[in-house]
């Protein structure tokens, strides 16, 4: 058989097993082992195997995964992400769906120094439901607004799909977080619309809570002054070039930490569940990413990515056209695939297309954030939404993708707005040193 005939049997077996719910990264490593032997040698295969995984497990540059993480379990075991709601819903709580719309500040806030969809989600989902729940809110308009919101995670840096787009296509890290800023802004503005509309048509899903006064509105503020010094600190050290990324994980690890002990919010149960959730997320990444290396190094021998750039390419069509196509693959892609395994299933494939074609590798990336957020929130996988369901163990699946989809719309309107304005992403990295 031909590489490229063994690149296709290893790619249709790849996305069959996936529906077993096998372990994506073991799966992808294990594909990527047996086609490298089939085409190489199995003793080559076996020299790969274990020089990719060391390769990743000890790669400098992947360090940068854990800090940010722990960053983010840090914050959510000493109670910043419910000073964040809190805060929210003292401006904003008497607004037409307003406890919905501070959830979804909330989530923002918090992915802002978290970088994980699945941590915001889960966390916003224990820290705002039961207060949505006791205002009277819906469980569909709930739940879907704590999942649609929790998306956020991988778009508002710091990010862990930026992170490992930005080490996959050499890009600069620093520059991907700061092109997710304004697109995260706007998405967040868009979510925050949409519930008011769908309040206003129908006011019973989301019953006005009480009106706070200014006082306690301005003192309510200290609950924000953490993260925003945090978020400062970090992406402003990474801005003017203070900070590389890792170091500014580092940065945001220690001043997470400082200001949780400083308040006393932190125990050492706490502390130590966080070390804990960092290692099993920080392991579960890295097994990805070692497995998408090795299968990735499989692919680059069938001479498939580049048979597809080159055959893309040949078409005589608008590049706008090309673009679109790539997007409706991920978009299709995005619900039966984990967001960051299709990354890194389909970067080495779309990449030098992208590439050849003159679009800018910044506005790819954020491009298809956006596009495998819509991944986390809609079925089959739609992992986001059994993250919620995990937490609200007496709420329905289906109630919580029905309420999910007025917020699936404004999220599908956000990424469609990246196509003809694409300064939204590139302007800030623009003003980087």
């Amino acid at each position: 058989m031909s590489p490229t005939l063994i690149g296709i049997i290893g790619l249709t077996a790849l996305f069959t097993l996936i529906f077993t719910r096998m372990p994506v990264g073991f799966l992808m490593a294990l594909i990527g082992f047996l086609g490298f032997g089939t085409i190489v040698s199995f003793e080559a295969a076996l020299n790969l195997l274990a020089k990719d995984i060391f390769d990743v497990f000890g790669a400098y540059n992947f360090t940068v995964i854990p800090l940010f993480i722990l960053m983010g379990q840090v914050a959510y075991h000493s109670g910043i992400s419910s000073r964040l709601f809190s805060v929210a819903y003292k401006f904003i709580g008497h607004w037409p769906g307003g406890m919905a719309i501070a959830t979804i500040g909330a989530c923002a806030g918090f992915s802002a120094i978290c970088g994980s969809t699945n941590a915001t989600a889960a966390t916003m989902a224990a820290v705002t439901l039961p207060e949505m729940k006791r205002y009277g809110y819906k469980d569909s308009l709930a739940t879907g607004v704590v999942a649609a919101g929790g998306s956020l995670g991988i778009l508002v840096p710091p990010s862990v799909i930026f992170i490992i787009y930005g080490i996959m296509t050499e890009q600069s890290i620093g520059k991907l977080f700061m092109a997710g800023i304004l697109p995260g802004i706007l998405l967040s503005l868009l979510f925050a619309l949409t519930v008011v509309v769908v309040t206003l048509l129908r006011p019973h899903l989301a019953p006005r809570g009480p009106r706070s006064s200014w006082s306690e509105r301005l003192h309510s503020l200290t609950g924000l002054i953490e993260t925003l010094l945090l978020f400062i600190l970090v992406m402003g050290g990474l801005f003017v070039g203070l900070f590389t990324p890792t170091e500014a994980g580092a940065v945001g690890a220690f001043g997470t930490l400082m200001v949780s002990v400083a308040r006393r919010n932190l125990s050492l149960e706490g502390f130590v569940q966080a070390l804990f959730e960092t290692t099993r997320i920080s392991c579960m990444v890295l097994v990805i990413v070692a497995g998408a290396t090795i299968f990735g190094h499989f692919l680059a021998i069938t001479r498939i990515p580049f048979d597809i750039a080159a055959w893309v390419a040949g078409f005589e069509l608008p590049a706008a056209v090309i673009m679109s196509l790539i997007i409706l693959v991920y978009l299709i892609g995005g619900c039966f695939i984990d967001a960051l395994a299709l990354i890194m299933l389909t970067v080495p494939i779309f990449y030098p297309v992208v590439q050849s074609l003159g679009f800018n590798p910044l506005w790819f990336g954020v491009v298809i954030v956006l596009i495998t957020q819509v991944g986390v929130i809609t079925p089959p996988v739609g992992v986001n939404v059994y993250v919620v369901s995990g937490v609200a163990r007496d709420i329905p699946l289906q109630v919580i993708f029905k309420g999910v989809l007025p917020l699936l719309a404004a999220l599908i309107l956000g990424t469609l707005l990246m196509i003809p304005f694409p300064q939204l992403a590139l302007y800030l990295p623009g003003l980087m040193r």
